[in-house]
């Protein structure tokens, strides 16, 4: 299952389930020819391409998979910020789209803001609106046994937080929110090393600019604090740049300050509070970017895809860090006509990366290029239960006798893959028609 938190359209998109094996081919046969209405294919570089007509699309908010779940606001095309009380749920399995209306303390519509799920629990904090910068913190419990989700806004905390700022960036570690760099505003006082001033406002004495402070938030014990960096080389302060965890290690890549994007790579021990200084990888590297993300994928490795290079490039590559090695690995087989920027991605139970959503223009001119697709990657071979789940689901017509000879505990992932695999031959075959009155 993976879950966009913020705002859709209010178009509905679903797909009949699959849960008589008896009525099996009546039901593909029938869905083959009716509007089902969720829209997917299955490219040899991704494992799915599920795409909508408006689903949320720009507006970044960083994620951290838990058992399966992705987060995403939103920015509709008119750059207007959408409605704030959506919760749309994906079901990586049978590929289906869900909405839940979402009660409580709603966070305000922001884009940049930065998100991330602790025990069962989706954090949210910072962003940009009409108002300016936040440095509020939201949660609410996705775990809910009666599908009703409340957001509480967390006011009662102790310590003191960040700043106001977005297009920040965080690791999650020890049910802790570890949070770096960030584009915001501070007071004349509240000026530091870790901070590189962009704008000012003197009569106010207010400066805007980039951060590379750290700053966490306990979950446990509902406390902000500022660790102490024991020592090490901190990253330049930076935004729009891209967290991942591995073991306990925050790595952090690219981002840009001023007129400058970056491609280096920091990491910092979680536990020790020290940093690596810039990592002199071996071999070929990855361009300048920002708006781009990195993904845990396997033991030791890291996937990085997208973002924005600094002559305002778009870009569409994916690459792989090895940490054993030290080593970035291009994916040379990924298409170059799908770049995106300022996207969300987390890993699928399986290894595979999901990107949703965000730009494949540059957003500094005429931006007509958001993103209403969900695209999957495979970054490692599938398990044999799961190719043979997607071999029945492809053919469930063939095998609708065998099917109900299965065991019952494989039954529901059998029903959810025929039910992914009708609406993948629906939009197939609803492209060939298109294509043939063209």
């Amino acid at each position: 299952m993976a879950l966009c938190s913020g705002s859709f359209s209010s178009a509905t998109y679903s797909a009949k389930r699959v849960r008589n094996p008896s009525s099996l081919k009546a039901l593909v046969r029938r869905s083959a020819s009716s509007p089902v209405r969720f829209k997917s294919s299955r490219p040899k570089w991704s494992v799915m391409l599920a795409k909508r007509a408006s689903f949320p699309l720009l507006g970044r908010l960083d994620r951290q998979l838990h058992k399966g779940t992705f987060l995403v606001p939103s920015i509709e095309e008119n750059e207007v910020y959408l409605p704030n009380d959506e919760l749309w749920i994906y079901e990586i399995d049978s590929g289906l789209w869900s909405m839940h209306l979402m009660k409580g303390e709603l966070p305000p519509s922001m884009s940049g803001s930065c998100g991330a799920c602790i025990n069962g629990k989706l954090y949210i904090f910072g962003g940009f609106d009409d108002k300016g910068y936040s440095n509020r913190l939201y949660h609410v419990n996705l775990r809910t046994k009666n599908g009703i989700y409340v957001w509480k806004q967390i006011t009662d905390f102790k310590g003191q937080p960040p700043t106001p700022r977005d297009k920040l960036a965080c690791w999650v570690y020890k049910d802790r929110l570890i949070f770096f760099g960030g584009y915001g505003c501070r007071k004349q006082n509240e000026l530091s090393d870790c901070f590189d001033v962009h704008d000012a406002f003197w009569e106010g004495q207010i400066f805007w600019g980039w951060h590379n402070d750290v700053h966490v938030f306990d979950t446990s014990t509902q406390t902000w604090y500022q660790p102490k960096i024991k020592r090490g080389i901190a990253p330049q302060p930076r935004a729009a740049h891209s967290c991942a965890v591995i073991g306990n290690t925050g790595y952090v890549f690219g981002g840009r300050v001023l007129q400058t994007r970056m491609n280096d790579l920091h990491s910092l021990n979680l536990d020790t509070w020290i940093w690596s200084g810039k990592i002199a990888t071996n071999g070929e590297k990855p361009r300048d970017r920002s708006w781009h993300t990195l993904t845990p994928v396997a033991d030791g490795k890291l996937f990085l895809f997208g973002g924005l290079s600094s002559d305002n490039v778009p870009l569409s590559d994916g690459w792989i860090y090895d940490v054993a090695t030290n080593e970035w690995q291009q994916l040379t087989y990924l298409p170059q006509t799908r770049p995106r920027l300022w996207h969300t991605a987390c890993a699928g139970k399986e290894g595979e990366v999901l990107v949703f959503g965000g730009s494949k223009d540059d957003l500094h001119f005429l931006d007509r290029g958001h993103c209403s697709d969900l695209l999957i990657f495979q970054t490692q071979p599938y398990s044999l239960l799961r190719l043979s789940l997607d071999c029945i689901g492809k053919n469930a017509v063939l095998l609708e006798k065998q099917i109900p000879w299965l065991p019952s505990r494989l039954l529901e992932e059998v029903m959810d893959k025929i039910t992914f695999w009708v609406a993948v031959n629906h939009r197939q075959k609803k492209k060939a028609k298109a294509e043939e009155h063209q």
